[in-house]
């Protein structure tokens, strides 16, 4: 009975592969389900062998354990599938020196080392300092920067957030400066996107001492900061920006606004109008101004989207409807889809989801800032 019941327990976690989280604390289930997966294989496993012992519900525990293991295997399977396509796309099927996806580097973790940062304060005023942390690539000489911006849904969040891939690019070549900005409620948009263009000022003006190639930046935000890299990169007419990379952020705030998520996991709709003060029938002019959508031209610049299927926070959509915009437009631009992943899916670097959009991210700005 208690090998059935665990094993109806996994059952119903491996859900969480293909079915959007209906719950919150679901959701962060969701990510060790999808990015963590050998957690719930092997235990699978071991209950599905341990049936040879018991005599009671052995066929049905065996049959539930068999659905389990092949749903939570799914990502992998997935993830191998995606992987050939993104060499297709991106390398014209030519082999790539690392593989985008590899299992064994669920097991044995990468090989990328912590890369250690000095931290500058780029904005001060009379009620709030910013700062930001500078990754200096491991790579001697004038090097690109990459300037990555937080999630947190406007609200929270720090240049603290996942920096395993700030270390990751450092190693590959690439500066990295991961920043902060004035907050929801206090602050409202458009204020985030002018402390982009502050951070950018900061480093144009220390470029020399951090050994910086001015004319080759790139944005990299995730969640509500993948907004803020979108906005800013399609609205600040600097020439040093030569592309954007975008982590499911919300690209369309009026459309997102009328299709809410779910209240269970996330009251999306406070979150936009703590951010843009006001409901879309309040402040209709900020939502559109705030909608990185509505700028993209002939001249936008390239954009990599990555983003999962089942995000419960912030709507697979909004990137579909962007990457589309982006096409008509003629602008350069990738789209990662994830059939199996959810909002923060690269919380693990390692993970299925993690792995196949860093090695995006490293491919992407090696085009665009080759």
């Amino acid at each position: 009975m208690v090998r059935l019941l665990l094993l109806v327990i996994l059952f119903l976690l491996s859900l969480l592969s293909i079915f959007p989280a209906p719950t919150y604390h679901l959701w962060l289930t969701a990510i060790l389900v999808t990015e963590y997966p050998l957690l719930f294989i092997f235990p699978c496993l071991v209950l599905l062998l341990s049936g040879r012992w018991s005599a009671k519900y052995q066929i049905s525990g065996t049959i539930v354990g068999v659905l389990a293991l092949l749903l939570l295997a799914s990502p992998l399977l997935k993830a191998y599938i995606t992987a050939k396509t993104l060499v297709s796309e991106l390398h014209n099927n030519q082999p790539p020196e690392i593989s985008p996806f590899n299992l064994s580097t669920l097991i044995r973790r990468s090989n990328t080392k912590e890369v250690s940062y000095k931290e500058f304060t780029y904005s001060k005023t009379d009620d709030k300092t910013l700062s930001l942390k500078f990754f200096s690539s491991l790579e001697k000489g004038i090097r690109p920067c990459v300037v990555v911006i937080h999630g947190g849904s406007w609200k929270s969040g720090d240049n603290n957030q996942l920096p395993e891939l700030n270390s990751y690019l450092a190693s590959e070549g690439y500066h990295v400066a991961a920043i902060n900005y004035h907050l929801a409620p206090k602050y409202k948009s458009p204020i985030p996107v002018n402390d982009v263009k502050e951070a950018l000022k900061f480093l144009k003006e220390h470029s020399t001492g951090l050994a910086i190639d001015t004319s080759r930046f790139v944005l990299l935000g995730r969640s509500a900061g993948a907004q803020i890299a979108l906005l800013a990169a399609y609205t600040i007419k600097d020439p040093g920006i030569k592309a954007v990379v975008d982590f499911y952020g919300p690209a369309d705030m009026v459309w997102g606004y009328s299709l809410p998520a779910n209240p269970l996991v996330l009251n999306s709709r406070k979150v936009m109008e703590d951010y843009l003060g006001g409901t879309f029938q309040q402040v209709p002019a900020l939502y559109q101004k705030s909608s990185p959508i509505l700028f993209v031209n002939e001249r936008s610049v390239p954009t990599l989207i990555i983003h999962g299927k089942n995000d419960v926070l912030v709507a697979y959509e909004h990137s579909q409807r962007l990457y589309k915009k982006l096409q008509e437009n003629n602008i350069q631009t990738y789209f990662l889809s994830l059939p199996w992943a959810t909002h923060g899916f690269d919380f693990n670097i390692n993970g299925p989801g993690g792995q196949l959009s860093t090695y995006a991210v490293t491919s992407f700005l090696e085009k665009v800032c080759r």
